[in-house]
C-alpha cells in the first residue's frame, strides 16, 4: 500500500512536466505545440509603406489609365473631349466689319457664361495598375493594389479641386463652397467613411494612430494639415509644387516634412 501512494505521487508530480512544451520537444521525436522558434536574424516580412517625401516634383504619368463605372466595372479610361471655345461675335464671319468690329445686327454683349456649381464636384474614379497613384490630367488615380478606402480617399479629394481655399471652410459642414487645410484633409478621409465629422489641424496632432501609416500619412501643426496618400500630397498649401496653384488639390510630395506631427488612420 505504502508503494502505491509513492506511485501516485510521482506520477501527480510528473504529469505537469511531461505536458511541459519544453518536455515534449526534449523526448524522442517530440514537436513543440507552438512550432519550432524563428531563427535568430531571420529577416522581418516586408512591410509597405508609401512614400511620403520626394525629391522629383515631377507628376508626369504615361501609363495606362482606368476609371471604374457606376456599376462597377473597370474600363479603360477615356477622357471627355474639350469643347471648343465660342466663337466671339463679329470674328471670322461675314458680319464682322473691315475693322474686326461686329455689324450693327449682332447683339451688344455676349450672355454670360453661368458659374461653374459650387461645392464638391463628381470626378471619374480613375485608376492606375500598382501601389502608386498617379497624376492624370489634373486628377489623381488610385493605384489598383491599394484597400478600397484608399481609393475612396484618393477620389474624395479629387471632388475638391477648382475649389477656393477659405479659412474654415469644411467644418461646418462636409459641403462648403471652400476648404481651408483641415477641411480639405477632414473630407477626404470622410470620403472613405473614416471621420464622421470635420477636424481641425490642432485636432488632427492627436488622431488616429501615431506615426506614418501603410498607405496614409496626416501631418498637422496647430496651423496647418495635410496629407500623403499612396504617393501623392492633398494640400492646400503650393509649397514644393511648381504648379503655385492655390486651393485644395493634389500635389507633388514635400522634399522634407520636419516640424509637424504625424498621424495616420489604424490600419492603413
Amino acid at each position: 500500500m505504502r508503494v502505491r501512494f509513492l506511485i501516485v505521487m510521482v506520477c501527480s508530480m510528473v504529469i505537469p512536466v511531461v505536458c511541459a512544451p519544453s518536455a515534449l520537444a526534449g523526448g524522442p521525436g517530440g514537436v513543440v505545440a507552438s512550432g519550432p522558434a524563428p531563427a535568430a536574424g531571420a529577416p522581418k516580412p516586408h512591410l509597405h509603406l508609401a512614400p511620403v517625401t520626394s525629391r522629383n516634383q515631377s507628376l508626369a504619368y504615361k501609363g495606362p489609365v482606368y476609371e471604374r463605372t457606376a456599376t462597377g466595372q473597370i474600363v479603360p479610361y477615356v477622357p471627355a473631349p474639350t469643347p471648343a471655345p465660342a466663337a466671339r461675335p463679329g470674328i471670322g464671319t461675314a458680319a464682322s466689319t473691315m475693322t474686326g468690329g461686329s455689324s450693327a445686327s449682332s447683339p451688344a454683349s455676349t450672355p454670360a457664361t453661368p458659374p461653374a456649381p459650387a461645392g464638391p464636384t463628381p470626378r471619374p474614379e480613375l485608376l492606375v495598375p500598382g501601389a502608386t497613384a498617379r497624376y492624370v490630367a489634373g486628377l489623381a488615380a488610385a493605384p489598383m493594389a491599394a484597400p478600397l478606402a484608399i481609393q475612396e480617399m484618393i477620389w474624395a479629394g479629387n471632388q475638391l479641386i477648382g475649389l477656393p481655399y477659405i479659412y474654415g471652410g469644411g467644418h461646418a459642414s462636409f459641403v462648403a463652397d471652400g476648404y481651408d487645410c483641415s477641411g480639405t484633409v477632414s473630407f477626404a478621409l470622410h470620403g472613405a467613411s473614416l471621420l464622421s465629422s470635420p477636424e481641425d489641424s490642432s485636432e488632427f496632432m492627436g488622431w488616429g494612430s501615431h506615426g506614418v501609416g501603410r498607405w496614409v500619412a496626416v501631418f498637422a501643426t496647430p496651423e496647418h494639415a495635410y496629407m500623403t496618400v499612396a504617393g501623392l500630397r492633398l494640400d492646400t498649401s503650393s509649397a514644393d509644387d511648381p504648379s503655385n496653384q492655390q486651393g485644395p488639390r493634389w500635389r507633388p510630395l514635400r522634399r522634407a516634412n520636419s516640424g509637424y506631427t504625424v498621424t495616420h488612420p489604424l490600419g492603413l
